[in-house]
């Protein structure tokens, strides 16, 4: 049997309580999918909001992730939909069209277009091995 996995992304595993009454939904990738070289998530956004976290990868802090995450690099590919990135207040369109890379000190924000984004956010330490057994977190919630 080839080894695969096939999944509708609504049915994947979903963390309860990101950013919950607000319309996101934060789907657990990588662990269902069963990857193991790097964090993978996938984050609906409805339209026009402005309460996804800004935040970085290199110091702990409101806002940024867990001491476990520092360090990581991340990777944002719209599924559907668009946004501006905000790296360090410069805008970034993130659409069909255009894929980002936002390394561990840069100041992030996802600023969703007019129809919201879904979003595929790829993650990892750089130079580092990933560990799928590690407690190391994806966006503040458990290892997605």
């Amino acid at each position: 049997m080839a080894d695969v996995t096939h999944m509708r992304i609504d049915e994947l595993d979903r963390v309860e309580g990101f950013l919950e009454g607000k319309g996101f939904k934060f789907h657990r990738a990588r662990a269902e999918l069963g990857v193991t070289s790097f964090g993978m998530s996938i984050i609906d956004m409805p339209p026009e909001t402005t309460d996804y976290p800004e935040h970085d990868h290199s110091t702990e802090g409101p806002g940024n992730p867990p001491a476990d995450q520092l360090g990581q690099e991340e990777v944002y590919i719209a599924l559907h939909g668009s946004a501006d990135v905000e790296v360090d207040g410069h805008p970034y369109p993130l659409d069909a069209d255009h894929i980002i890379r936002v390394g561990p000190t840069a100041r992030r924000k996802i600023l969703p277009g007019p129809d919201g984004i879904r979003l595929l956010a790829i993650s990892g330490v750089p130079g580092q091995a990933y560990d799928p057994g590690s407690t190391r977190r994806s966006h503040g919630h458990p290892r997605a």
